[in-house]
């Protein structure tokens, strides 16, 4: 059986990659640069379910989509939150935060503001971009650029 995502998640969501742990999306909202990563595990909600070694690996690949976002979109900080209040199935948000974004130094959450959709287009440069920002910090010859 293969692995599915949420459908909350993957309607709001568009499909990176799989890493060795989890699948990799970028949220569907241009205010931040925003990714999910959703451990491949059927049934698991709460981290300490994870294996003893898939929580080591859920660590690596927190820290290394961070990275990528801190290093691609020059961010000021990287927040990494899981909740799950309303979506049960484990996923973490790891995204980037700017001193000059509409939440600063809030959550994100705190304030409402209104979502906005990627283009088409828009939505497959950042995706790319994304992918050569990891192929790069994994040592592949594919520049990381901005």
């Amino acid at each position: 059986m293969a692995f599915e995502m949420d459908e909350r998640l993957a309607g709001s969501s568009h499909f990176i990659e799989d890493w060795g742990l989890c699948r990799v999306s970028l949220k569907n909202d241009k205010n931040w640069p925003w990714l999910y990563l959703v451990p491949m595990r059927d049934g698991v909600s709460e981290i300490h379910e994870l294996s003893p070694e898939d929580c080591a690996l859920l660590a690596d690949e927190i820290a290394f989509a961070g990275a990528a976002i801190k290093k691609l979109y020059n961010a000021d900080k990287i927040n990494t939150a899981a909740f799950g209040n309303m979506v049960p199935q484990l996923h973490i948000h790891v995204f980037g935060r700017y001193k000059t974004d509409a939440a600063w130094p809030g959550a994100v959450w705190s304030v409402q503001t209104a979502e906005i959709p990627y283009t088409v287009d828009e939505k497959n440069t950042e995706i790319q971009k994304l992918k050569n920002c990891f192929a790069e910090m994994r040592g592949d010859k594919t520049a990381c650029q901005q």
